[in-house]
């Protein structure tokens, strides 16, 4: 298992330990990858109407967020089957300018052929654990290993597919999920923290 989930998941609780038992797949196994698309020419279709799809590109991204929450464009409902149609609660992984950075989805749309959807169609995991196991350091060295040979690090679906992940029991993933929350939280009131006191 990636050792960085195991060192976080060995943090005690009180005097509770979280399970140590993981089980190892390819990701293909246990999840759906599936490449985005665009409608083409992608001008004809992106519309200021409030009734057209959100269109999701990486600069919908808030820069150090782990979500999705707003898109800046749109396109017509008719680009919908030329493109991937994604939801809340999928992840999405940035598969060439931010390469292999996962993120959770809270709004629906569509997204282009710079993303790859990462779907838990089965209900085996915990939505923060997973976007977590995907951030981690021994996840982007098996991108990196497995892109390489390419005139630039770009994930595709068989690729993703091919990594091995590592996950404990559903019950133990929302406690660790929980934990990185926390985490994150007291990370970003320090950093806020830091910047007040500088001003």
């Amino acid at each position: 298992m990636p050792a960085e989930m195991m060192q976080k998941a060995q943090i005690r609780r009180g005097r509770r330990r979280f399970a140590t038992t993981w089980e190892q797949r390819k990701a293909g196994d246990r999840l759906v990858v599936l490449r985005g698309g665009s409608p083409r020419p992608i001008e004809s279709y992106i519309t200021s109407d409030p009734s057209g799809v959100n269109w999701i590109k990486i600069g919908d991204v808030e820069p150090g967020s782990m979500y999705i929450t707003r898109t800046s464009e749109r396109i017509r409902r008719e680009g919908v089957s030329k493109s991937r149609e994604v939801f809340a609660g999928d992840l999405l992984l940035s598969n060439s300018m931010s390469f292999g950075r996962p993120y959770i989805l809270q709004v629906n749309g569509c997204i282009h052929d710079g993303w790859l959807l990462i779907r838990d169609a089965e209900g085996r995991f915990d939505t923060i654990f997973l976007q977590q196991m995907l951030s981690t350091p021994s996840m982007a060295r098996q991108y990196k290993a497995l892109a390489a040979g390419g005139v630039v690090n770009n994930l595709n679906s068989e690729l993703v597919q091919s990594a091995t992940i590592a996950f404990p029991g559903k019950a133990e993933q929302i406690k660790i999920g929980a934990l990185f929350q926390k985490l994150d939280s007291l990370i970003a009131l320090h950093q806020r923290e830091r910047v007040e006191a500088c001003l």
